[in-house]
């Protein structure tokens, strides 16, 4: 018998106070855009936003865009939560690996619970936040 979790996405969240190193992240979200700091000097990507590279250091990164497709990598069921997810329990959290490599934790939403397992492939989906940006999360890539 399957299963429909909640997705999380009633729930009442806080518009993100950007740093200046993650303002360009925050503001691509408002065009549902992923970017990810890329590391000129070693050709790695990094998630999340920093200020300075985390193979080297330094401030020597550039922003790309990327598809944000990619693939489950480690998940919980989260049956007991605090607010503001209070109530609004089971959901899905999950660590998703890019394409380009690097690892995002984020809710997955329009997912059964007898359909994720390691390995299901995601695409991004773009929760509404009240000043116009987007929360990344995921569902299935169907």
């Amino acid at each position: 018998m399957s299963a429909t979790l909640n997705d999380t996405l009633s729930v009442k969240r806080e518009a993100p106070k950007p740093r200046s190193y993650s303002k360009p992240f925050w503001d691509a979200t408002r065009e549902k855009k992923l970017i990810v700091q890329y590391c000129r000097k070693t050709g790695k990507y990094q998630f999340f936003p920093r200020a300075t590279s985390l193979f080297t250091g330094r401030p020597d990164l550039e922003w790309r865009e990327v598809s944000g497709k990619g693939e489950i990598f480690s998940y919980t069921v989260a049956r007991r939560a605090r607010e503001p997810f209070q109530g609004h329990e089971p959901f899905f959290i999950a660590t998703v690996t890019l394409d380009v490599g690097v690892n995002v934790l984020a809710n997955i939403v329009h997912c059964e619970l007898d359909e994720m397992r390691i390995g299901l492939p995601v695409k991004p989906f773009w929760a509404p936040l009240p000043n116009g940006t987007h929360l990344l999360m995921f569902e299935p890539d169907r």
